[in-house]
């Protein structure tokens, strides 16, 4: 079983910066697809970007290209979202999930961490 704890959510205003940090434990972490998805209070979760491995150009949705930055480093188990010029619409809970069997069907779930743009 694989537990992924994320943190660095939070309040920031339009335009700020803000990290998410996702750290695995209990599985081969540099063996899975790892995303990040967000889920807007009325709305469906969305994937918000994903990535393989480090020779793979990660996945971006459009609304966030330019702005946010997925990458992963294996020897701490960790993913990481790096959102700059943030916007009141990116406000959501943000979850980590990583796909075990490399088919886009995500297995394991974190608990999710709220971001929240001002105007």
């Amino acid at each position: 079983q694989v537990q992924l704890v994320e943190s660095g959510g939070g309040l920031v205003q339009a335009g700020g910066s803000l990290r998410l940090s996702c750290t695995a434990s209990g599985g081969t972490f540099s063996r899975y697809n790892m995303g990040w998805f967000r889920q807007a209070p009325g709305k469906e979760r969305e994937i918000v970007a994903r990535i393989l491995g480090s020779r793979i150009v990660p996945y971006y949705i459009n609304s966030v290209k330019g702005r946010f930055t997925i990458s992963r480093d294996n020897a701490k188990n960790t993913v990481y979202l790096q959102m700059n010029s943030l916007k009141p619409e990116d406000t959501a809970v943000y979850y980590c999930a990583a796909d075990r069997d490399m088919d886009y069907d995500y297995d394991f779930w974190g608990q999710g961490t709220q971001v929240t743009v001002s105007s």
